[in-house]
């Protein structure tokens, strides 16, 4: 976008003439040689352990920076020579290993003329108001803090203004909530860090400087381990629960159901399986059509998770038929349990959009109940056929009710319907 590209280049322009106007930088050759050969290491070590975020077809690197404790030590122009050099170095480096953006160039020259002003504006900062803060306790501390705060605020600025061009900040609200997503750990990190390099540059202890260049380094890799292994385990909790939740309802499927059974199967809990199905669904279907049949079958799921506790289960066991598992709880609760639910789902109508209008649609549910000790006599699975069962007996019986029978009693045929 030629709006983008204008403004990167003014913001790349504009940090090139503060630099080229101090003509100068603040060391002697052999001494700036030294320390930009520190930092383009470290910083160029570091460009590998930063978390990667994309906004849009935008990618911001977050991570340390080490530009404030550099321009101060060297000026503008040390610092934008620095920039420049490392800044190509990245982009090299991304494009041989195939992981630049289609952009690269461009946010190559964004990243340099960004970091090199914005630093340059805290070096000028910091001569100004340094003689005043000098007298304070923790003054210099306090300065450095507050010039991160300043060239954090015109780094926000600048991404706002790039992603408004872009269409990724498209109100006030979305800036604010974009300025709000900076951590301010993160940003007393930097200062504490900065703060270090530029008091140990001075002094020239190399080994301090070293140490804590390591120190970042060790951290950030550790972090973002850590990062990585939590991010993985999002990612596969989240593949899992696409694989174990159906995509209709959004209650768990069939081979989830599998996966329960198997764990419960000798958990010596005492269960009460439930399989249930809609009424004369195919007269639904053929009445209306499938699209309000699934409305039907989403209006099923979501009366019968509503009278499940937390540690009880709902599966779509089949297009229409759902299994229960209620887990420990007595016999009477979950016989009384069902009942209410069967007596809950006949009051209530689904509604569904049909021929441009909202309609509502009255449907009833039938039900098996098997209670059980789990591994006493038999499988779960068995247990589960039993309920089925049970389930095809309130059919027989006229639907519309529940059929139970106690398998912890002595006289294990034993029926009771309700309905």
């Amino acid at each position: 976008m030629l709006r983008l590209k204008i403004f990167i280049s003014s913001v790349f322009l504009a940090s090139l003439i503060v630099a080229a106007s101090f003509g100068q930088i603040l060391v002697n050759t052999s001494l700036y040689l030294k320390v930009i050969l520190i930092f383009w290491l470290f910083s160029f070590l570091y460009s590998h352990l930063s978390i990667i975020v994309r906004k849009g077809n935008v990618r911001m690197d977050y991570g340390i920076y080490y530009g404030l404790s550099l321009g101060l030590f060297t000026g503008p122009l040390g610092l934008f020579i620095f920039e420049t050099i490392y800044r190509f170095t990245v982009y090299f480096s991304r494009k041989y290993t195939n992981t630049a953006d289609p952009d690269e160039f461009l946010h190559t020259f964004y990243n340099i003329g960004a970091f090199a002003l914005n630093h340059s504006i805290a070096y000028f900062l910091f001569i100004q108001l340094y003689p005043a803060f000098q007298s304070l306790p923790f003054g210099f501390w306090i300065l450095i803090a507050l010039l991160i705060i300043v060239v954090s605020m015109l780094s926000d600025a600048y991404l706002i203004i790039v992603f408004s061009i872009t269409g990724d900040i498209k109100s006030r609200k979305e800036a604010i909530e974009f300025i709000k997503s900076r951590s301010i750990l993160d940003m007393g990190k930097i200062a504490v860090s900065n703060g270090l390099l530029f008091l140990f540059l001075q002094q020239q202890q190399w080994e301090m400087l070293i140490a804590l260049f390591i120190l970042n380094y060790l951290v950030s890799r550790s972090f973002l381990v850590k990062s990585q292994s939590i991010q993985h385990k999002i990612e596969r909790d989240k593949f899992e629960q696409m694989a174990y939740t159906d995509f209709l309802t959004e209650v768990y499927n069939r081979a989830y159901m599998d996966k329960k059974m198997n764990e419960i199967n000798n958990s010596g809990e005492n269960l009460g399986i439930v399989v249930s199905d809609i009424d004369a669904f195919k007269r639904i279907n053929d009445s209306y059509n499938h699209a309000v049949g699934d409305r039907v079958i989403q209006h099923y799921a979501a009366t019968l998770q509503s009278y499940l506790d937390d540690g009880d289960y709902l599966f779509r066991s089949g297009g229409e038929e759902f299994t229960i598992f209620l887990r420990n709880k007595d016999y009477q609760t979950c016989v009384e349990l069902v009942e209410k639910i069967r007596d809950g789902v006949e009051g209530q109508h689904a509604t569904a959009e049909y021929q441009s209008d909202n309609i509502a649609i009255p449907y009833t549910a039938s039900f098996g109940l098997y209670y059980y000790k789990t591994n006493e006599s038999i499988e779960i699975k068995k247990a589960y056929v039993y309920a089925d069962h049970l389930l095809l007996t309130s059919k027989d019986l006229g639907k519309n009710r529940v059929s139970v029978k106690n398998g912890m009693n002595e006289m294990p045929l034993s029926l009771r319907f309700k309905g």
